[in-house]
């Protein structure tokens, strides 16, 4: 049968770099491990048959207990930012990379690599033991694969395997190894790590990688290391406009945490705005706030100029990195203002959009307004006036503030003459139902920990079509319980 994981045939890319970017090391090996949770759309991208995905070869290999013969699994260095400070070398503590097998759907290398998180202790662990522990491989699984249903770049997540062995954290817990999927797991701090220890070499070694495997079109530029940056910005700012729009929250905006492909990686505290607030803080450990919800735009740009300053050697100038910098703000807001009107059931860009956003995001704030189910059920509304929101309406403790705003917002619709039905098919395939909010994940975390699988299975199942309306799971949707309010992530989630 093929796709067996026998069959598996990597390759490694990533490998084909000098010694120094990476140690070769096993990992280590965990006990009775099981299968906790599994992606059939992720296993098909790298032609895995879904068939195998609780077979007992497919555990252990994905274990780590049992590798393909093909595998080579290594561990990347790379350094960092951490909270705005340079800390120095890091590097994969707790991952090992096996290789990269072929993938369809992912231009242009044609080729995922593979990576088991939780995996044991690598050279670059930092005294820590390199292990994850089931509650933030399942948040990381479940929000890998959610993402990529909200059309928003992200590495994948193939599975969860489970082990009743232990690790300690703010108490013991049981581990897993959580299985990622991406082009390149290459990070900003990737580049740092060589700037900052002032070798050239290896930081144009690093960056001709990048550009050969994955922005071939840069190589014919006349500076295609200034291209480079110009395109790592841009793709970063659309990503984070991407998170602004679906009221997402990394948590952990480290520039060893972003990728160079502009994808959304390592998953730790993050969060789904519920009660809008601008200020939102999801991770605990951020007592500044520096990685709050409005901070992302701006910690987004701080990255790239962090990148710049490491890629400055080979652009040459300090005019030509800031050149390609001075992108992102215009990327940014523009990319931001197209999913808003998209959002707003909008098809034209009128003088008076800012305020009209402007303050339906005030009265919002105000009010505590649920996000996600905001936009969804502004989709129902209809020009003809009020009583045909009354769902949404009553969202609001002040509705007559809602009142006004609505009012608004009917006269924007009236002026490029809306259609009330094209509008809401077209704000539905953009604005979510479901979404990971945390109290679901926590719900099937705690099954979890008492061997109950299904909470997972289940959730993933509702989240890999987040824009139908799925009548039979509307509880998903619903506004979180009071005993949400208390739940706390942090760096160690």
């Amino acid at each position: 049968m093929p796709g067996l994981i026998e069959n598996l045939q990597f390759q490694h890319s990533f490998a084909s770099l000098p010694a120094s970017f990476y140690t070769c090391l096993p990992p280590t090996p965990i006990p009775a491990p099981y299968l906790v949770g599994a992606s059939k759309s992720a296993a098909a991208l790298v032609g895995i048959d879904p068939a195998v995905l609780d077979k007992p070869e497919f555990i252990q290999a994905f274990a780590g207990n049992q590798l393909p013969l093909s595998a080579r699994p290594l561990a990347q260095v790379y350094s960092g930012h951490q909270f705005g400070v340079w800390a120095g070398q890091l590097g994969d503590g707790r991952a090992l990379l096996l290789g990269d097998l072929s993938a369809r759907d992912c231009p242009p290398s044609g080729r995922l690599e593979v990576q088991l998180k939780g995996s044991g202790p690598t050279p670059y662990s930092r005294m820590a033991d390199g292990r994850a522990v089931l509650r933030s491989s399942i948040r990381e699984f479940l929000c890998s694969e959610a993402m990529a249903a909200l059309n928003i770049p992200t590495s994948r997540a193939l599975c969860v395997i489970g082990s009743d062995q232990r690790a300690m954290r703010e108490e013991p817990e049981t581990t897993a190894v959580v299985t990622r999927l991406a082009p390149s797991f290459v990070r900003f701090g990737s580049f740092e790590h060589w700037f900052y220890n002032d070798r050239t070499e290896e930081l144009r070694t690093l960056a001709d990688y990048v550009i050969d495997c994955f922005y071939p079109e840069l190589r014919v530029d006349h500076n295609p290391y200034q291209a480079l940056l110009r395109e790592v910005t841009r793709r970063t700012a659309h990503l984070i406009a991407r998170w602004q729009a679906v009221g997402f929250m990394h948590g952990v905006m480290n520039t060893d945490n972003m990728s160079i492909l502009g994808l959304t990686i390592d998953y730790g505290p993050y969060g789904f705005m519920e009660a809008f607030n601008a200020r939102h803080i999801c991770n605990h450990s951020d007592q500044g706030g520096r990685y709050a919800y409005n901070m992302q735009p701006q910690i987004g740009r701080w990255n790239c100029f962090a990148l710049g300053q490491a890629l400055l050697p080979l652009i040459g100038t300090v005019e030509d990195t800031q050149a390609a910098l001075e992108i992102y703000q215009p990327e940014y807001a523009g990319m931001l203002d197209r999913l808003l009107h998209a959002k707003l059931g909008l098809r034209t860009v009128e003088a008076g959009d800012d305020g009209l956003l402007n303050r339906m995001f005030a009265v919002m704030e105000a009010n505590h307004v649920d996000f996600t189910r905001f936009f969804r059920l502004l989709g129902e509304l209809r020009m003809d006036g009020p009583g045909t929101d009354d769902a949404l309406r009553d969202e609001f403790i002040d509705r007559a503030a809602f009142d006004v705003w609505a009012l608004e917002y009917r006269q924007r619709l009236r002026q490029e003459h809306s259609n009330d039905e094209l509008r809401r098919l077209a704000m539905h395939a953009v604005n979510p139902k479901y979404v990971l909010r945390n109290y679901l994940a926590q719900d099937a975390i705690e099954k979890a920990q008492h061997g109950d699988f299904s909470g997972v299975a289940n959730l993933l199942a509702v989240l890999e079509h987040p824009f139908d309306e799925q009548p039979e799971h509307a509880g998903y949707a619903a506004l979180p319980p009071d005993w949400a309010s208390q739940l706390e992530v942090s760096c160690s989630s």
